[in-house]
């Protein structure tokens, strides 16, 4: 997620210096062939192609809105995400421990089933990140396994979802503490409530992932927005021509004004298109990795641990 007030120029050039480009040259190809070659076949008039652009400034404004409600709805998710693991954690400090009457596990035992619970969640959040970004095979054995037993995080890196795998993880383990008399039925059924909260988050984030911005909307976004661009200086050509006020060489005023026009409309697609898919590690994306960091300080500062590692900072103003 780009973190800086305003786009650097760079950025704004790395995205559309292609487009810009090919609208300079083709403009200008244009210009020279109606005023020094005299080829006036090519202009059309202005009415038409200021309806083309009002029906294509809809469209495209259309799927800008569509694509920021697909970001937004990402960047929900993870938040829920988050209080989510911190609902789970307090729940599981005062709902799992050994009751009076009953001989169970003693405190150090208690303290380590705390830690196996949390840091599950902990690697739940980064496998799911690992699951969305389709970076399981690279990153499993640094960012979700130290967070696990060492067989646990073997079976569970080579299957299809790892994420499912590590809430039914701790759905057994719930189960397990429960016939033991950990858990009373009441408590069970709290934790068992938050596990379903994080499996609605994470079907929220795999309906995004799997279900791609509706083709035909995405698609002739494009076409729409570099016919109306091929077809705006055959509309600007003469209407600059024909204000003698304006000077002899006026007519080679209408290459930036046509140039601009064409540019703030193509910024306008491609601004949707970077929507489109919140959960590709772009740099318009939902800062995943960030947020899971979070998740793992807030969770081991809860643990009283001391070694804990350095949020995630911005590089190039980018946080991913």
């Amino acid at each position: 997620m780009y973190v800086r007030k305003n786009l650097r120029l760079r950025v704004v050039w790395r995205l559309t210096w292609r487009s810009l480009l090919i609208f300079f040259v083709y403009n200008t190809s244009v210009c020279l062939l109606y005023g020094p070659f005299n080829v006036h076949v090519l202009d059309i008039p202005w009415q038409p192609v200021a309806m083309l652009g009002t029906a294509v400034a809809f469209y495209i404004g259309f799927k800008s809105n569509g694509s920021y409600d697909r970001f937004w709805e990402g960047r929900q998710l993870w938040g829920s995400i988050v209080n989510t693991s911190r609902v789970w954690a307090v729940r599981v400090f005062d709902f799992v421990h050994s009751p009076a009457d009953h001989n169970g596990p003693d405190g150090p035992a208690i303290t380590a089933l705390h830690r196996r619970l949390l840091y599950r969640q902990v690697a739940w959040c980064n496998a799911l990140r690992l699951h969305l970004r389709r970076q399981t095979a690279q990153l499993w054995d640094t960012e979700v396994a130290p967070f696990l037993p060492p067989n646990e995080a073997a079976n569970a890196k080579n299957l299809s979802n790892p994420p499912t795998h590590l809430l039914r993880q701790q759905s057994v383990e719930l189960r397990e503490l429960s016939e033991l008399g950990v858990l009373t039925e009441f408590r069970q059924v709290a934790l068992m409530q938050t596990i379903q909260d994080l499996f609605n988050a994470q079907g929220g984030c795999e309906r995004i992932k799997n279900t791609p911005f509706p083709r035909q909307y995405a698609f002739f976004s494009f076409v729409f927005v570099w016919v109306f661009a091929a077809l705006l200086p055959l509309g600007l050509v003469e209407e600059f021509d024909s204000r003698s006020a304006l000077g002899q060489h006026h007519v080679w005023l209408m290459v930036p004004f046509s140039v601009l026009v064409s540019w703030v409309f193509n910024v306008i697609e491609v601004v949707g298109h970077t929507s489109e898919n919140p959960f590709e590690n772009d740099i318009y994306d939902v800062p995943m990795t960030a947020i899971c960091r979070s998740i793992e300080i807030d969770i081991r500062e809860l643990l009283q641990e001391n070694d804990l590692p350095a949020k995630i900072e911005a590089v190039d103003d980018v946080l991913y």
